[in-house]
């Protein structure tokens, strides 16, 4: 069976999800900024509303790019060791360098505290991906949150199948962004994936993003019909 992680920005979103079936969710903050590390209490209550829920959490400092000092990276380990001690069952993170490499140094410091780790986004904006995928590899993450460096997934099945083909078993693929029930399904046979990632949002009238229930039922259905 496919699975479906729902990308959610509050707890509304979470409950949306839950009722819509899926299984695990990536718990945010601030969607509009591309998702920021999550209030302690949301995780927590989150943690405590659904105790079977997988729930990873996004952990993000700040919006901007995904180069770190060194003291926002002692403040993500903190933020870390919070979420874990909330209930979160994985960790979403991801450090590059200047240049557009993965900063190996910032991501061995966070990999001492964090678990079942995923390489978020940042991947897509790194500037050899194949050079990346081995070094996130080596640090032991479980898998890439990517849209295979295009706008959305649909237009980076390629450069994901590709990745998937270069990691033999070794790193889960995790196509995301723009994933509708629409097309989630063809994401998925086009890269050989067996996970996908979406927020099945829709903005509310006082302009936040929150997850349909509906929505989430859709793509659900349409990856394993």
């Amino acid at each position: 069976m496919n699975l479906l992680e729902v990308c959610c920005g509050n707890l509304d979103s979470v409950r949306a999800a839950v009722e819509g079936g899926a299984p695990r969710i990536e718990l945010c903050s601030a969607l509009e900024l591309d998702g920021l590390t999550p209030a302690r209490e949301d995780i927590k209550a989150a943690r405590s509303l659904f105790p079977d829920l997988t729930i990873h959490v996004l952990i993000r400092p700040r919006a901007g790019d995904f180069c770190y000092t060194p003291e926002e990276v002692d403040l993500m380990c903190r933020q870390i060791e919070t979420a874990l001690g909330c209930g979160a069952d994985g960790i979403v993170i991801g450090c590059l360098t200047p240049s557009g490499d993965v900063d190996k140094e910032a991501m061995q410091e966070l990999m001492r505290t964090a678990r079942n780790v995923t390489f978020h986004r940042a991947f897509d904006v790194c500037r050899e991906p194949f050079s990346a995928l081995e070094d996130i590899i080596e640090l032991g993450c479980r898998r890439i949150l990517t849209s295979g460096q295009a706008p959305v997934a649909a237009e980076g099945t390629d450069l994901i199948r590709e990745l998937r083909t270069r990691a033999q078993g070794r790193i889960g693929l995790l196509p995301g962004c723009g994933v509708n029930p629409r097309n989630a399904r063809r994401i998925l046979e086009l890269t050989g994936c067996s996970e996908i990632h979406a927020s099945a949002s829709a903005r509310e009238a006082d302009g936040r993003k929150v997850t349909s229930a509906s929505t989430v039922a859709a793509i659900l259905q349409a990856i394993n019909d």
